[in-house]
């Protein structure tokens, strides 16, 4: 069987696999890859695969795809991350940013003009941040590329309210910036210049916090909030999002492999993975609605 989408739910997804296989005896053989969330529903909703892992919801243009190519699936929630905003652990400068503090520094504004964190000190000023003496240091921006629902993630927290509260047409990251839908070449480019900036999902930050530091975010009261376990969970962490995979029901229904991958996926040992990835549990009344839903749906 196989699962593509996003890099985030990756790991994760992997890890199950690899538990499928332990338990059957080698006989469940689950092929992973994360070319990213956008690009995996291209291959999921033409019929490509038998699960998307998505860092998001489905976007509308997607489920549409989905209509036309006679796939109709299941959503499941099955974990929690904390998009992770990030610089070099040399830069002693930035500890916190604001959403339009990082609108300034990464929004569409901000492409072709600003060059140093400082050029970015007026647009937030506008905007009314109190983040607005930023360094006078070069901006190196490192960060997933529009097939990552880390991507998009991103865009709806930072850039999209302000966006279109600015009559900006299009929401979305400024352009001029290395982008990569690998996540090992994004650390690599945070860690790469002392006055770095990018963004990874939660995991990706704790496996490699000896290359990268987080940047905190402040949320709607000013009070500025690490990632954590525990900030992730209980949504004090801004950046806080729910993980999914969509199932292909025909699939589902014409592999017995499906069925019980995905229950695996959802049972307390599969749900065990979630932590061992790096990702933060979902509550226990989110985790029975998936259950239940997906209980439904191979009924």
């Amino acid at each position: 069987m196989f699962v593509t989408g996003s890099s985030t739910v990756e790991p994760i997804s992997i890890k199950v696999g690899e538990l499928a296989k332990t338990l059957s005896g080698g006989g469940l053989a689950v092929t992973v890859e994360g070319p990213g969330t956008g690009d995996g529903f291209k291959t999921f909703c033409a019929g490509g695969a038998d699960i998307s892992d998505a860092s998001r919801k489905i976007k509308d243009t997607e489920a549409e795809a989905c209509k036309t190519g006679g796939v109709e699936y299941i959503e499941l929630a099955i974990a929690i991350d904390g998009l992770t905003v990030a610089t070099s652990p040399k830069n002693t400068t930035v500890d916190c940013l604001d959403t339009k503090a990082l609108y300034a520094l990464l929004g569409p504004e901000s492409e072709g003009t600003v060059s140093k964190w400082s050029d970015a000190n007026a647009l937030a000023t506008e905007l009314g941040s109190k983040y607005n003496n930023l360094p006078d240091a070069d901006l190196v921006v490192s960060g997933p590329g529009e097939e990552s629902g880390t991507y998009d993630t991103f865009v709806e927290f930072a850039i999209k309210s302000i966006a279109a509260e600015r009559k900006i047409e299009k929401a979305a990251v400024r352009a001029d910036y290395s982008s990569s839908a690998n996540d090992n070449l994004i650390v690599e480019g945070i860690e790469g210049s002392d006055d770095s900036l990018g963004w990874v999902g939660y995991a990706f930050y704790v496996a490699e916090a000896a290359r990268m530091k987080a940047i905190a975010i402040a949320n709607k009261e000013g009070a500025c909030v690490l990632p954590s376990p525990e900030t992730i969970a209980d949504g004090s962490y801004p950046f806080s999002r729910t993980l999914y995979i969509y199932v292909n029901k025909a699939k589902a229904a014409a592999n017995p492999a499906v069925v019980a991958y995905v229950s695996l996926y959802l049972s307390e040992q599969g749900l065990a993975e979630v932590p061992a990835a790096g990702y933060v549990p979902l509550g226990a009344d989110k985790i029975q609605a998936s259950v239940a839903a997906w209980t439904a749906a191979k009924a």
